[in-house]
């Protein structure tokens, strides 16, 4: 199951997965997604995922589709912050954060939950039109 969370900024998307998550948990953290890229230029992510036991197979091709299809538009993404104790997860996070570049990405205990989330509450201090491809003004 996934479940939104109180995002803490307009251009943050916040979610705690729990239990087992199937394709329409994760079309809902998508849509999510895709609403506050409609109206931010810049999204950051933060997840608590220490309770998730699985994702179905649906939810896992899902995932990897949407992700394919974002490669193009990375520049939309700032931060993703997830929340846990889970060992296994700190190396996928360095992998991500090296390969999808500009999305920085960090792994927080979960008793640094208030840092987590005030580290995705920031935003970045260049231009906005350096991340769009706009020529400054």
């Amino acid at each position: 199951m996934i479940e939104l969370l109180p995002p803490g900024a307009a251009h943050v998307v916040a979610l705690r997965a729990s239990g087992r998550v199937d394709a329409d948990d994760l079309q809902q953290a998508i849509d999510a997604i895709e609403e506050v890229k409609k109206t931010h230029p810049r999204v950051s992510l933060y997840a608590e995922i220490d309770e998730m036991r699985w994702m179905t197979v649906t939810a896992i091709l899902r995932d990897l589709g949407y992700g394919l299809t974002q490669l193009g538009d990375l520049r939309h993404f700032y931060r993703a912050a997830a929340v846990t104790d889970r060992r296994w997860i700190r190396p996928i996070a360095r992998i991500e954060s090296r390969l999808f570049r500009p999305l920085e990405v960090r792994v927080f205990a979960t008793q640094d939950k208030e840092a987590a989330r005030e580290w995705v509450r920031h935003l970045p201090e260049r231009p906005e039109a350096e991340y769009s491809g706009a020529a400054p003004g």
